[in-house]
């Protein structure tokens, strides 16, 4: 019997846990209509609040429900890379415990991948969030889109079910990483599903703006070298002009502009040895790079081994 695997971190959500529990009931049982089995696998970051008090008591209305306690903070990415490793599912997904993501949405996302779907991806439509909240969540996927992967959702994702050949390279998966990126990165074909994200509706949110820069420049360097290959072109302008400086320098000082002894020999001097310096610093930043997708451990591709097809029933006679 197959089974999804569903992983929560958890971060100051005593609230939403016990109605969390209540709509995965409901799941458990729809699956369960489908021929789907269920393992829930809850990762508390190290709450201050009572969240993990929470887990206990799901866990002993639920046996068999995995909680895993951080003894230390470490992030909502640490958290589901640690329920990652406690997967036995033919397929896998990771889900917000605050309710913003309606559990209700993962039977027909099962229903794709029981069709045969690897990869089951539910897209943001639209969302119930503050007007400053969309605008930077729109800048956000606009820069991803141009910096990191054009191809991307527009709205950004973080409702997935993956089957279970993604859990490898998930595990895999260096620090800092955004999982959804990295995921889609591996260039599996998706199937894309519509949703509308509903507010917060327990709780006030840790994940302040702070957290979100930091999120997004982890994201677009941790995934591109867009960035830095803007900079070396920056660099290979920016001493261009350089030489082209130096080249006016010394026309000006044939021609008696620059009257200064010594001017000009400086100035050419600086001028050449700055322009130096920004192409070896673009071209040192590539060879970083390199270094670094070397150590990442990125997977080159994703790949299934093709059994042979059953011989046909030559007993049965040509088909008429």
């Amino acid at each position: 019997m197959p089974t999804l695997s569903i992983v929560v971190p958890v971060y100051y959500n005593q609230d939403s846990l016990i109605p969390l529990a209540d709509e995965l009931d409901r799941v458990e049982k729809e699956l369960a209509e489908r021929g789907v089995d269920l393992q829930l696998i809850f990762v508390n970051d190290a709450s201050g609040d009572a969240s993990l008090d929470r887990l206990r008591e799901i866990q002993r209305r639920r046996p068999g429900t995995v909680v895993v306690n951080h003894l230390a903070n470490r992030g909502s990415m640490a958290a589901i890379k640690t329920g990652f490793a406690h997967v036995k599912g033919d397929c896998f997904t990771f889900l917000a415990a605050d309710l913003q993501d309606p559990p209700g949405l993962l039977p027909e996302m099962v229903a794709a991948w029981l069709a045969g779907s690897r990869f089951v991806v539910r897209t943001r439509a639209s969302r119930e969030d503050p007007p400053l909240t969309k605008f930077f969540a729109w800048l956000n996927y606009r820069l991803v889109r141009a910096l990191v992967m054009k191809d991307f959702p527009i709205g950004g994702f973080d409702m997935a079910i993956m089957d279970r050949l993604f859990l490898p390279h998930m595990l895999r998966c260096g620090h800092n990483k955004n999982l959804s990126l990295f995921a889609w990165s591996l260039g599996v074909p998706a199937t894309l599903l519509s949703y509308h994200r509903e507010n917060r509706p327990y709780g006030k949110s840790k994940w302040t703006f702070r957290k979100k820069v930091n999120y997004f420049i982890d994201s677009t360097v941790g995934f591109s070298v867009k960035p830095m290959r803007l900079m070396t072109l920056l660099g290979f302008g920016l001493a261009f002009v350089c030489f082209l400086y130096v080249a006016f320098i010394f026309v000006a000082k044939a021609l008696g502009i620059i009257p200064v002894p010594g001017y000009a020999t400086i100035v050419s001097l600086v001028g050449f040895f700055q322009g130096c310096g920004f192409i070896m610093m673009g071209v040192l930043g590539e060879y970083v790079w390199r270094i670094y997708t070397e150590i990442n451990q990125s997977p080159e591709a994703i790949a299934e081994v093709v059994e042979p097809a059953a011989p046909a029933d030559e007993s049965a006679g040509p088909k008429p």
